[in-house]
């Protein structure tokens, strides 16, 4: 998939940490502009989200969406979809580490997050 696809708004991303066979970690870097997020999406192995700046949005599917800022640590299980990204008004910067990458990184669904859905959020 392109980042157009899986990516409403203009976001960055830096991988800093590789996966290898020794290290079955991979870690980044994201940072969402004002009102960017991603498509619902799930990690066969779960992911975690620590926030570095700013303010953004995180939801697991079936749950009211959740405000992180910085200091945060998010914590999605494996196999459950959700999305994250930015807040209305401020742009987000958050690592991701995602372990145990031999069973895969990510699966990306279609569904984009409505705008009605991404409004939900209480600040």
């Amino acid at each position: 998939m392109l980042s157009q696809d899986i990516i409403t708004g203009k976001s960055y991303h830096n991988k800093i940490v590789e996966e290898d066979d020794i290290y079955t970690t991979a870690v980044g870097v994201e940072k969402f502009e004002a009102g960017a997020r991603n498509v619902w999406h799930s990690h066969p192995s779960g992911q975690i989200i620590i926030v570095l700046d700013g303010v953004g949005y995180h939801q697991i599917e079936g749950k009211k969406i959740e405000i992180m800022k910085k200091g945060d640590v998010v914590k999605c299980p494996p196999n459950v979809l959700h999305w994250h990204g930015a807040s209305k008004h401020s742009s987000v910067t958050q690592m991701y580490i995602l372990p145990n990458t031999q069973n895969g990184l990510a699966n990306f669904t279609t569904k984009k997050v409505s705008d009605d859905e991404y409004n939900g959020a209480k600040e």
